[in-house]
């Protein structure tokens, strides 16, 4: 007896997985018309017990491939077991339980996942990362999906992608302007700086958070060249006007949907309308791989500018373990290189390495057949919460979404009225001392931050808005671990801070 042997024991089939001394692990399987085998629950028989039902009968023997198959599914097994025991989340306390802002929802199928690709041993991109590119770009309809190491990498990646000379003169070059906001994440704003180019800030809509639409015909120059903004807080921004205005002047359009996957305007998925998107897979965001971000556009040059700054600035587009797929690999002349160069190691831009591991790959697409339910839940979470705090409407202004949109709500942000002597400090400092957890929004406003000291940047209109974002907003939850309990209990305490904020 030894592994991989088929058994028929009382009328079933059974693999063996090990032979021990007083007894055989086997799993249980069943066999299809096409000769494969599904491996199903675990049984352990004692050489007494197959005495007592009459012992088995031989039935043949797997093949390795199949045996691969059965040992990963004693594994996975046992992953589900210790999924059950150490990962299942604990009930809800008011009081004592701490409610955070985001973070990651997942069950026992994003834990095979991982083992599974792991016990492939291919460390670096590979089955799992081109099934997630598939079903990434299938799920936003677009051509091209590409996975990078995080959303800060996919918006380098993309606004590095406008400088590439394959785009002839739309190529965007060291001094051309791109209009962005300063209320928001610093990584969408940061691609710009390290390109070389220069931002132009433009002030933002309370209530919205998005960029004011109307001021950036005035905020264009003969040097603008590109537009890089954010779907703040998963609420799109007016990309009827802002397109509008990109294809008037033939600009680029960047979409940082890092906070927004899922959300929609006039029915279309954002991160879809501009010439590329960009999406995050960090914990807190709509769905998870760790760390983790992806690049999507339908524009094949683009897509392969994109895909050259990932992979080192190679010209080759062979995936890793590949060669040849040009079926020319040493019948090229670029650049001042000799004819018949290896294309693997010929370069066409000053890129990096910012490729995702198959491991996160295998947990990405477990989240992405999540993300549907995962975008209901937000939606709900928000709306009950908006509805418990409509009583503080004359203090602190609620969020709206945008005209025309169905967003895939980030957070629920609050900005304290002017006038009314409430102070956000305290109410932060108040939630937080409840176990309720608070974030401002994100970076305030950027150009007071420290590391803007030096930067060279171009303000086109008063911030305004932005500096009261700065000084008087903070965001809570409605990520899809907080359930109806977590939600009415976070709406009781916002409402008890801020009538205790009060100057």
């Amino acid at each position: 007896m030894k592994q991989g042997d088929l058994l028929k024991i009382k009328g079933e089939l059974f693999v063996v997985v090990e032979v021990l001394k007083a007894s055989l692990k086997t799993i249980r399987v069943t066999e299809n018309p096409e000769s494969e085998y599904s491996f199903h629950d675990e049984m352990e028989w004692t050489h007494e017990e197959l005495k007592q039902i009459g012992g088995f009968t031989q039935a043949g023997q797997l093949t390795q491939q199949h045996l691969n198959k059965a040992k990963r599914e004693e594994i996975f097994n046992k992953v589900k077991q210790f999924y059950n025991l150490f990962h299942q989340r604990p009930d809800f306390v008011p009081g004592s339980s701490h409610i955070n802002y985001a973070g990651k929802v997942y069950d026992e199928k994003e834990m095979v996942a991982l083992a599974d690709a792991s016990l492939d041993f291919w460390l670096t991109s590979g089955r799992f990362s081109k099934k997630f590119e598939q079903e990434f770009a299938r799920f936003l309809g677009v051509r091209y999906a590409l996975l990078t190491n995080s959303g800060s990498s996919a918006n380098l990646l993309a606004m590095s992608a406008l400088t590439s000379p394959k785009l002839g003169e739309r190529r965007l070059r060291p001094g051309d302007e791109v209009i962005t906001v300063a209320a928001g994440f610093p990584t969408t704003v940061a691609p710009i700086v390290q390109n070389k180019l220069i931002p132009v800030f433009v002030d933002v809509d309370l209530a919205t958070y998005n960029i004011s639409v109307n001021e950036i015909e005035q905020a264009i120059s003969p040097k603008t060249k590109a537009i890089m903004i954010a779907h703040t807080m998963g609420n799109p921004f007016n990309l009827k006007a802002v397109m509008e205005i990109a294809e008037k002047y033939k600009l680029w359009v960047v979409e940082d949907n890092c906070d927004a996957l899922g959300s929609k305007y006039d029915g279309k998925l954002t991160g879809t309308f501009g010439h590329i998107g960009t999406s995050s897979f960090y914990p807190p965001h709509h769905i998870t791989m760790g760390e983790g971000g992806a690049v999507y556009t339908n524009d094949p040059i683009l897509k392969m500018a994109i895909e050259s700054f990932r992979d080192w600035g190679r010209d080759c587009w062979c995936p890793s373990g590949c060669d040849n797929t040009c079926n020319k690999r040493f019948g090229w002349q670029l650049g001042q290189l000799p004819h018949g160069y290896d294309h693997k190691y010929t370069y066409s831009h000053l890129g990096y390495n910012l490729k995702v591991t198959d491991m996160q790959a295998a947990i990405g697409l477990e989240q992405l057949k999540k993300l549907p339910e995962f975008v209901e839940r937000r939606i709900h979470n928000f709306n009950r919460l908006k509805e418990k705090l409509s009583v503080l409407e004359d203090i602190v202004i609620l969020p709206e979404a945008t005209t025309n949109t169905e967003p895939s709500w980030f957070g629920f942000i609050m900005t304290v009225r002017d006038g009314n002597m409430y102070s956000r400090n305290k109410i932060t400092q108040m939630l937080e001392a409840s176990n309720v957890q608070t974030r401002m929004l994100f970076a305030g406003n950027l150009i007071k931050q420290p590391a803007f000291e030096g930067v060279e940047y171009r303000q086109a209109s008063h911030l305004t808005n932005t500096d009261k974002i700065m000084n008087d907003t903070f965001l809570v939850g409605v990520y899809p671990g907080l359930n109806d309990d977590m939600i009415d209990h976070m709406a009781e305490k916002i409402i008890e801070s801020v009538n205790k904020a009060k100057l």
